[in-house]
């Protein structure tokens, strides 16, 4: 399996249609508020892992009806919630797939194929248990659930291994030891501009408003871009670093997205000032 995932990482001839793929998404799901509420930027985590528990644990608890007797309706019932949630689920899912890198919407890619072809065999299984053919019914929605299982593997290989729509730079504060570190002497920062320092070997910027400095871990927590080569715009009179590779959006004064695609907010460090020099600390 790990040669087969290499392999697909690498399968540069999926890049053609992947990104016609993309610029469509892009094109249909346009509106700014749209795609951050896919992205699950109101909820503060990604929207689509959410969304999936309907549709597969529907399919899963159909399947373990199909082996009891009695439970026909039922299981009709379910695999009816499963395919109709699905549908919504795939288009939060493509809504994140494509603000990802080229090797991750590869994957993606094959992942959104086995789900399709896994929601095409449950539409074709609810249509035979309604018109009565439960036999068939039955044998298309263990062929679904293998195939939507399949795409489950694909979609941890995303998460787990490529960091897809996880909080990349969270893994920054482990490398920061315990206890106050000296960032910056006050007189040195600039009012209103975003300035790189280091707390040990984690880059990080700051960011002056008045008396108060913010201490923001410098690499977006979507795809690593770096924040401290990012924009500062004004957003519903909140000061916010623009990343500049995907334009995820992160208020400088408490670190909350504003837009996606990072469904995540990024990590402040806790402050003081002493004798004119500022110091941070993990939260």
């Amino acid at each position: 399996m790990r040669a087969l995932l290499t392999k697909i990482e690498q399968a540069s001839g999926l890049d053609r249609f992947g990104d016609r793929l993309q610029q469509a998404v892009q094109g249909v799901l346009r509106p700014q508020r749209v795609r951050d509420l896919l992205h699950g930027v109101w909820l503060g985590h990604p929207l689509h892992p959410a969304m999936v528990q309907l549709p597969v644990g529907s399919w899963i608890s159909a399947a373990v009806l199909d082996l009891m007797p009695g439970q026909r309706r039922a299981a009709t019932t379910l695999t009816a919630v499963g395919t109709l949630s699905a549908l919504p689920a795939a288009v939060a899912g493509l809504n994140d797939w494509a603000g990802l890198s080229r090797d991750q919407r590869r994957v993606g890619l094959v992942h959104a194929a086995s789900n399709s072809v896994g929601l095409a065999l449950y539409g074709a299984s609810l249509a035979a248990r309604l018109s009565g053919r439960h036999g068939l019914g039955r044998t298309l929605g263990w062929l679904g659930l293998s195939a939507a299982g399949a795409g489950a593997y694909l979609g941890g290989h995303l998460a787990y291994k490529q960091g897809a729509q996880v909080n990349v730079s969270v893994s920054d504060l482990h490398l920061i030891s315990e206890g106050w570190h000296p960032v910056a002497e006050m007189t040195s920062l600039p009012q209103r501009e975003l300035v790189t320092r280091k707390v040990d070997d984690v880059s990080v910027i700051l960011y002056r408003h008045g008396d108060e400095v913010t201490v923001m871990l410098e690499r977006c927590p979507h795809q690593s871009g770096p924040l401290g080569e990012g924009e500062v715009r004004e957003i519903d009179g909140h000061a916010c670093v623009v990343c500049p590779w995907h334009g995820s959006t992160f208020r400088l004064n408490g670190g909350e997205v504003v837009h996606g695609p990072s469904p995540n907010d990024q990590q402040i460090l806790p402050t003081r000032i002493v004798d004119g020099r500022l110091e941070a600390r993990l939260p």
